[in-house]
C-alpha cells in the first residue's frame, strides 16, 4: 500500500552518500578518538575493528529484511512482525529517542564551528554561548526546512558535504603518516610519534569495563548507516539498493576510521600532555587539535587548517539533516500503520515528504537542545550523546534478532543460514548486551559529565537521558493503545512478504 512519498527519487549513489553522511564521520571520530585512546592507548585500531563486527552483522539483518519488505518504518515494522506490536513500537520509539538526543550535540558543534571558521574563536570556544545556541537552533530549523523541501534536495546537499569530509580526512591522514615516516627515515622523529604496528590491532591488556565502554564509544561512531534504509521507499530498486548501500557504508566507514585512527596515533601518540591523544584538553576534538601541527603554519597550512574546521562543521551539519530523515520517516510509518496519531502521517501535497513528522522532530530537537544547553552548564549535552548508546543498542539489537527469527524457515543452505540467521542474531545479541551494560554502568553518579539528584540519591545523567528516555515511551505507548487500539490488536502478519512477489507490506486483518 503506497504511502504517498516520492518513489524512485534517489539513486544507488545517493543512498550510499546518505548512509555515510548520517554517521558524521569527521564529527564522530573527532569527538570520540581521544576518549578511546585514553582508555585503551595504542590498541584503539583494535577497538575500531571490534565495534565493526556487531555493526556489520546487524547491517546484514537490515539488508535481508529490506530485501523482503522495504518499509520506511524499518525496525518498527520488522520487529513488530517478529515479536509483536509492543516490541515493534518500542523499537520505533528508540529511534526517536537517540535521534532527538544526538541533535543537541550536532547543533552545538555546528554553532561552535561556524564561529571558529569566521575567526570568532572566543565565541566558538564557549559551547553554551547564546550566539552558539542561536546558530545551532537556526541550523536545526534550516535542515528541517530542507528535509521538507524534498528528498532530492537533501541528497544533493549531502553529496557536497560528504565530499568535503572524505577529501579532508584522507588528506589529514596521508600528510600525518608521510610526516611520521619522513621523520623516522631522517632520524629526527616527531616527539611522541611512532611507526604503526600490527600490535595496535590486537585487543590486549584491557580490563572488561574499559573494553566494553570503549567498544560502545566506537559503536556510536558507526551509528547512522541505517538512515539509508529509512528512505527505501524513495529509492530506485528499493528492495536491493538501500540494503547494499547500508552494507557498503559500514565498510567505507571502517576504512575511514581505521586510516584516521592509525594516522593520529602514529603522529601524536597517546600521551596525556601536549598533542597526545589522551590529553583531556583534546577530548572534544582531536582532529582540530592536531591540525596546525600536521599541516604546519605556512599560508597553505593555515588554509588546510581552516578546511579541517570546515570539515567538522559540514560533518555535523550533514548529520543534523540525515538524523531528521529516519526519525521523521519512522514516526510517519508508525502513523500510517496506526501506531501513532494520524497527523504524523501527513504528506506534503507537492514535495511528497512527511512534513508534519519532519517539523515535529525538528521542533522537539530544538526544545531539547535549549533545555540541555541551560542544564548543568551544558554538560548534559555530552551525556546525551553517550546516552544514545542505550537506544541504539536496543533497536539495532531487536532488528538483528528480528531478522534471525523471521528467516527461521526461509534460510536454505549453510550460506543463507549464516547470513540471514546466525550473523544478524549474533550482532543483535551483542548490541543488546552493550545496551544493557551501558544502562547498568551509567547508573553510577561518576559516570559521564553530570549527575541528577533525586532526594538523597545521585544518578548519572547518562542513565536518566537514555534509560529513562526509553521508559517514557511506555506510558505514551499505553496511551496510544487506549485511544487507537487497532495496531495493537491486529499489528502485522508474523511472516515476511516473499521478496519480489509482495512488494508492499501486507497487514494482517482482524
Amino acid at each position: 500500500m503506497a504511502k504517498g512519498l516520492r518513489s524512485s527519487a534517489l539513486s544507488t549513489v545517493d543512498s550510499l552518500v546518505i548512509g555515510v553522511a548520517s554517521t558524521g564521520p569527521a564529527y564522530s571520530i573527532a569527538a570520540t578518538l581521544g576518549l578511546v585512546a585514553a582508555g585503551v592507548g595504542l590498541q584503539a585500531p583494535a577497538i575500531v575493528l571490534l565495534a565493526f563486527l556487531p555493526t556489520f552483522c546487524c547491517a546484514l539483518g537490515y539488508y535481508h529484511l529490506n530485501r523482503a519488505e522495504p518499509d520506511c518504518g524499518t525496525s518498527f515494522v520488522w520487529v513488530s512482525r517478529a515479536f509483536g506490536p509492543v516490541w515493534g513500537w518500542l523499537s520505533g520509539w528508540a529511534i526517536v529517542v537517540c535521534d532527538v538526543l544526538v541533535m543537541a550535540s550536532l547543533a552545538q558543534v555546528t554553532g561552535q564551528y561556524t564561529f571558529l571558521l569566521v575567526g570568532a574563536a572566543e565565541i566558538g570556544a564557549d559551547p553554551t554561548h547564546p550566539a552558539v545556541l542561536a546558530v545551532g537552533v537556526a541550523f536545526i530549523l534550516g535542515m528541517t526546512w530542507l528535509c521538507v523541501r524534498g528528498i532530492r534536495v537533501s541528497a544533493k546537499l549531502q553529496t557536497a558535504l560528504v565530499g568535503i569530509e572524505a577529501v579532508m580526512l584522507l588528506l589529514f591522514a596521508v600528510v600525518a603518516l608521510v610526516r611520521v615516516g619522513a621523520g623516522f627515515a631522517a632520524g629526527t622523529p616527531i616527539p611522541g610519534s611512532s611507526l604503526p604496528s600490527w600490535e595496535w590491532f590486537v585487543p590486549i591488556n584491557m580490563d572488561l569495563s574499559t573494553f566494553a565502554n570503549t567498544v560502545l564509544l566506537m559503536v556510536f561512531i558507526y551509528w547512522g548507516w541505517d538512515s539509508v534504509l529509512s528512505v527505501n521507499e524513495e529509492t530506485r530498486d528499493r528492495h536491493r539498493a538501500p540494503g547494499r548501500a547500508a552494507l557498503t557504508a559500514t565498510v567505507v566507514l571502517l576504512g575511514i576510521y581505521l586510516l584516521t585512527t592509525v594516522a593520529a596515533l602514529a603522529y601524536a601518540g597517546v600521551g596525556t600532555t601536549g598533542l597526545g591523544l589522551a590529553n583531556p584538553d583534546h577530548f572534544d576534538d582531536v582532529i582540530a587539535a592536531l591540525g596546525t601541527a600536521v599541516f604546519g603554519d605556512s599560508a597553505l597550512g593555515q588554509v588546510l587548517v581552516h578546511l579541517l574546521v570546515l570539515m567538522v562543521l559540514t560533518s555535523a551539519a550533514a548529520s543534523t539533516q540525515t538524523t531528521l530523515l529516519p526519525t521523521a520517516r519512522t514516526t510517519f510509518s508508525m502513523a500510517f500503520h496506526r501506531a501513532l496519531p494520524a497527523v504524523f502521517g501527513r504528506v506534503h501535497p507537492r514535495r511528497l515528504t512527511p512534513s508534519v513528522s519532519t517539523w515535529a522532530m525538528g521542533l522537539v530537537s530544538v526544545a531539547l537542545y535549549i533545555v540541555l544547553n541551560f542544564t548543568a552548564g551544558g554538560g548534559m549535552i555530552a551525556d546525551a550523546v553517550t546516552a544514545c548508546g542505550i537506544a541504539i543498542g536496543f533497536y539495532y539489537g531487536m532488528t538483528g534478532l528480528a531478522c534471525a527469527k523471521l528467516y527461521r524457515d526461509r534460510a536454505v543452505g549453510p550460506g543463507q543460514v549464516l547470513s540471514r540467521r546466525i550473523l544478524p542474531g549474533l550482532g543483535g545479541l551483542m548490541m543488546l548486551a552493550a545496551a544493557l551494560w551501558l544502562t547498568i554502568t551509567s547508573l553510577a553518579p561518576d559516570f559521564g559529565e553530570t549527575v541528577v539528584r533525586i532526594g538523597p540519591w545521585e544518578i548519572g545523567a547518562v542513565f536518566v537521558l537514555g534509560a529513562v528516555g526509553m521508559l517514557v515511551g511506555i506510558p505514551l505507548m499505553l496511551w496510544q493503545r487506549r485511544v487507537g487500539p487497532d495496531f495493537f490488536r491486529h499489528g502485522f502478519a508474523r511472516t515476511l512478504p516473499a521478496a519480489d512477489q509482495v512488494p508492499e507490506p501486507v497487514r494482517e486483518q482482524g
